[in-house]
């Protein structure tokens, strides 16, 4: 008889807190996956795509280094140096969203102590007080060097800290050709990554609904938590729109790197990660790729 009480209470207690507490949307929230976490989630029993039987050798390009994931089973189906060290540029800021993210809930109020002003901007100023969330879509869509850092200082135990977490973040994901000295991709001799590596963070990247949402954003207005502050965001994307089945992901370009471009495209239940390093044009090259990718592989039913 106690125990029948006892468990009525638990039943009454537990329907109390479903009302109580607030809806939490959890696909917000989800932490992102290792490398073999992923390789388990989204590529059991699938078997990787083959070559047609009227499969044509890919497009020559300008770009120093290339690859082509297929996006659930990982396995290549395209390289070109894959492994060349390269300055990653602004693709480098898939990993900052990624470090951020480990730390900082998307809902976060972060204040902004100092402005990166060099390069590509969100908008923001010393003092703007913007969630992380927003901050995240100045990062990936306007490619914000003020979002890296902003990020980067609120979302660790200190700035060096965070560079160490991105760091570490890579060895988790297998990027063993990779290293991060800052958040925004400046060049630097000692912040380099490759094209397979940078193909592998953007497969990572993109398994997390929130980063998924931003990067194929065409463009969008966020505010800072006041609401009096406008930033106006359009992604340099070319390819978004345009592309079919194209799902983002990130740019990057500068003197030393030439063009980078890393996109997800989707068609039907099948989607390609194709990484471009160093091109003289990384859109038309890009395109070529994932053109010949769909039309060059089967994919198993």
């Amino acid at each position: 008889m106690i125990a029948r009480i006892t468990i009525a209470i638990i039943i009454v207690a537990a329907s109390a807190l479903a009302v109580i507490l607030p809806r939490v949307n959890l696909s917000d929230y989800l932490p992102i996956a290792k490398a073999n976490q992923l390789e388990t989630t989204i590529s059991k029993e699938q078997a990787s795509p083959q070559r047609s039987t009227a499969f044509t050798e890919a497009p020559v390009i300008s770009a120093r280094s290339a690859v082509i994931l297929d996006f659930k089973t990982g396995s290549m189906l395209y390289g070109k140096n894959p492994h060349l060290r390269h300055l990653p540029a602004s693709t480098t800021k898939l990993m900052t969203a990624i470090a951020a993210l480990e730390k900082c809930a998307p809902h976060d109020k972060l204040t902004v102590k100092r402005v990166e002003t060099i390069g590509s901007q969100m908008g923001l100023s010393q003092g703007d007080e913007i969630t992380a969330e927003n901050l995240l879509y100045g990062l990936l869509i306007n490619s914000g060097n003020d979002s890296a850092f902003a990020l980067a200082e609120n979302c660790g135990d200190s700035y060096e800290n965070f560079i160490a977490e991105m760091n570490n973040k890579a060895q988790e994901l297998d990027m063993n050709e990779t290293h991060f000295v800052n958040p925004a991709g400046f060049d630097n001799e000692l912040q380099y990554s490759t094209s397979m590596d940078l193909a592998k963070l953007a497969r990572v990247a993109t398994a997390n609904p929130l980063i998924a949402k931003i990067v194929k954003t065409k463009s969008t207005v966020v505010t800072d938590t006041t609401g009096l502050k406008t930033y106006y965001l359009e992604n340099v994307n070319k390819l978004l729109g345009v592309v079919d089945g194209l799902e983002g992901v990130k740019t990057g370009e500068t003197d030393g790197s030439l063009e980078i471009l890393i996109t997800k495209t989707v068609r039907g239940e099948n989607g390609i990660i194709v990484s471009v390093l160093g091109s003289k044009d990384r859109f038309g090259e890009s395109k070529s790729l994932i053109e010949w990718a769909f039309a060059n592989y089967v994919w198993p039913k």
